[in-house]
């Protein structure tokens, strides 16, 4: 009797956040329509089709599901027809875009269509999953965010285990009063800029290569 309490309440929290989510995203389309508009006709123009970038992520459940963000990079290649680092890629005006963090609005679709939060673990990249521990797989068992924990404890400036266990401890300890503050704390780092990198790549290596060289180091 008490475990099924607990998994009712536990499922009315859920459906509050997915209510929440609805919402915020439709009103957040909505007024946010005019400058996801000049932000698609700036990259029309000065980086060229598409407009969007989609990428594969893990999703709840570790479910792939296609991310949506603006384009910030050229599809330049090498000699050999291989695409060139992110940095010799990312444009100036992909830089201006990645910097006022207005890259990630598109995302706002994938939360109306149920595959992202608002708030949650961010979705990382599909060859990352065999080098999730047990207990850090537990980021997998809610949606992923277009904000979290670790964005506003940090963000690129963080090493993978802390970014990790950041989502590790939102997931063992959310309530939706931390999903506002969250959401409150984005808004003030993105106003502020604070803890942007338009290159994470140039700060911190990618998870597995980290964890492939931890394990042969």
């Amino acid at each position: 009797m008490i475990r099924t309490s607990i998994s009712l309440q536990c499922g009315r929290r859920l459906m509050v956040k997915r209510a929440v989510d609805l919402t915020c995203a439709t009103v957040g389309l909505l007024v946010l329509s005019p400058v996801m508009l000049i932000v698609a006709l700036v990259i029309r123009c000065a980086i060229g089709r598409p407009v969007l970038f989609r990428q594969t992520r893990p999703g709840f459940l570790a479910r792939p599901f296609s991310l949506l963000k603006f384009r910030t990079m050229r599809e330049a290649k090498d000699s050999r027809g291989r695409l060139l680092p992110d940095a010799a890629r990312l444009t100036n005006t992909g830089k201006w875009i990645r910097r006022l963090s207005l890259d990630e609005l598109p995302q706002l679709c994938n939360v109306l269509q149920g595959d992202m939060s608002l708030v949650g673990p961010r979705p990382l990249l599909m060859q990352y999953l065999p080098y999730f521990s047990e207990k850090e797989r537990l980021r997998f068992s809610v949606r992923p965010g277009i904000t979290g924990l670790a964005q506003v404890n940090g963000r690129n400036d963080l090493r993978w285990d802390d970014r990790i266990a950041f989502d590790v401890w939102y997931v063992e300890n959310w309530s939706l009063s931390m999903d506002f503050k969250i959401l409150g704390l984005t808004l003030w780092r993105v106003f502020r800029h604070d803890g942007v990198r338009v290159d994470p790549g140039a700060v911190m290596q990618n998870l597995d290569e980290e964890r492939r060289s931890r394990l042969h180091g």
